[in-house]
Order: structure tokens, then sequence, then C-alpha cells
């Protein structure tokens, strides 16, 4: 295969971001894109000469793999329909809603030898700065991931914790070694039908913590998170690139020079593993320790 044929379903703003990237790319063409409002569809499809369709099985009929961008309700089917069809694909965070059906995915997809690749582009950041290559594993992580509400009231099908908290999740899960053995988690709705401020706390076997929050309810942007090592530990703004760093490990904020645009990268990155030129950086069985936590601290909340 010379050229991969990708298709996008979902024509909303990652959707339109994902059919620019499929589009531009010298290794693939946009073969279409799928939105069950058509009116949208179009909208998105116009500019590269596409057509949308309103059923899914027409998109995957003229495509090899696809970027599943709705809202994250749907994503399980989706990802299931297309793995059934034979199709490869990249699905944006998260995987599913349960870790039950996240393990059936990522199952499903390497039987059938897909590539089925998750949109947690924030891990190349982590590697670009340099936090993947530190030689020990954390005994603290901290994170806030604070935000204003959306005016399109994005991600409102869903809690803030598979919203913003999902990004430290998956980090937290990269990071620290083992399962979590234990979590308390804190949370309240505002201005959704869902929890929009959570905090959790995740203990693991070896005493390790991860304490996560996040809000997307604040009144201004927060980007920050605390990585305690024996020998020493690293804080960062992100907002503001400022950076604490008390260990013997070097670290880079800015890593604009080096990966200037991350979900350039994480498409490029499917696209790659499609063709068979490399393995998929975040492959299904990689992202189901996010939904486990995502899901456990959801569950103690409601509880």
């Amino acid at each position: 295969m010379s050229e991969l044929r990708v298709g996008v379903a979902g024509a909303g703003v990652f959707g339109n971001y994902h059919a620019q990237k499929a589009a531009a790319s010298a290794t693939t063409s946009l073969s279409g894109i799928f939105d069950i409002d058509d009116a949208r569809g179009k909208a998105v499809a116009a500019p590269y000469g596409v057509p949308n369709y309103t059923k899914l099985e027409d998109l995957l009929e003229v495509s090899d793999a696809i970027v599943v961008a709705v809202p994250a309700v749907y994503h399980a089917d989706l990802v299931r329909r297309a793995l059934a069809a034979d199709k490869h694909v990249l699905v944006e965070k998260p995987l599913a809603l349960t870790e039950s059906v996240a393990r059936d995915l990522a199952g499903e997809a390497v039987k059938k030898g897909l590539i089925l690749q998750v949109g947690h582009q924030e891990r190349f950041v982590a590697k670009a700065m340099g936090m993947f290559r530190i030689e020990e594993t954390p005994k603290l992580m901290e994170s806030i991931r604070f935000s204003p509400p959306s005016p399109e009231g994005r991600a409102g099908d869903v809690s803030v914790i598979w919203d913003l908290m999902i990004h430290d999740l998956d980090l937290a899960g990269c990071l620290i070694e083992g399962r979590f053995k234990d979590v308390q988690a804190n949370g309240s709705r505002l201005h959704t039908d869902h929890i929009d401020e959570a905090e959790a706390t995740f203990t693991y076997s070896s005493g390790a913590q991860a304490v996560l929050k996040a809000s997307r309810a604040a009144k201004a942007r927060e980007r920050k998170m605390r990585v305690v090592y024996e020998s020493g530990e690293i804080s960062v703004d992100f907002l503001t690139r400022e950076v604490v760093n008390t260990t013997p490990y070097e670290i880079r904020v800015d890593v604009s020079s080096v990966l200037p645009d991350p979900l350039l990268a994480a498409d490029e990155s499917f696209y790659r593993a499609c063709l068979g030129y490399q393995n998929s950086m975040i492959p299904g069985h990689g992202a189901i320790a996010a939904v486990a936590m995502a899901e456990a601290a959801e569950a103690a909340i409601e509880s």
C-alpha cells in the first residue's frame, strides 16, 4: 500500500483538524467525512473536494483507516464497527468509557492485526520534554488542569474526568509503575449535567501517589505539573513555561523547535504504523490504564 486512504468520523473542531492533516500528508489521501449532520459534514469536507457520508459504513467502504473524532460517548461503538470492517483506527481520547470495553477493543485490534491508536498526543510532548528518559519512578505526581467553561459546550457529554483530567491520568499511568490500588475522589457539577470539577488521589502498591485536579469551570486557565523523585523534583507551569528542577535530569518545557505540532506528530505516527513503517506509538492496550483510572475516579465521586 503506497497511499493510505483516511476517513474522518466527526465534523467538529477536532475532526476538522484531523481532516487537514490527512489531506496535507504525503502518504495519505482524505477519503471523506462521516457526520450524521450532512450540512456540518459537507462544510468540513468541501475544502478538500471529498464527500460527507451520513452512514459510517459508506465511509468505511472507501477508507483503509479512519479517525474517530466524535463525542466520547460514541467512541467505542465507532471503533468496534471500524475494526469489524478491518479498518485501522485512530480514536481521540478516551478509547472507551469503561476498562472492560477498552480491553475488549484493544484485544480485537491485536487479534485482527489492525492498528488501534489512541489520541493521547500529550505523550509526544512529555517525550520531547525528556520526561520519559528519567530513570527513576516518581514518588508523587501532582497536576492541575483548569479552564473556563467552553462557550460551545465542548465535551459536555462526559465529565471533566474524561474531558480534561484524562490527559494527566494517561501521563500518570506512563510515569508511575504498576496499577493503582486505591482512589479517593471528590467533585461537583456546576454548569453541565456531569462533573465539572474533580480532584482524585491514586495510591499505588509502591506507596507512590498521583494527585490530579481538573476543572472546566475555572475563572482562568491553569496548567501545572509537579513530579517528585528520590533525587529531587520537577515543577512546571506550562502557561508561563517556568521550571524548577532539582533532579539531575535535564528537561525542556519549550519543545516547539522539535515538536511544533503534537497533533500532526500523532497523526503521522498513525499513518506510518498503518503502512507498516513503525509500531503504533500509543496502541489500544497502552491506553487502558487511563480509562481504568478515569472510571475509578468517577465511580468514587458518584458513590
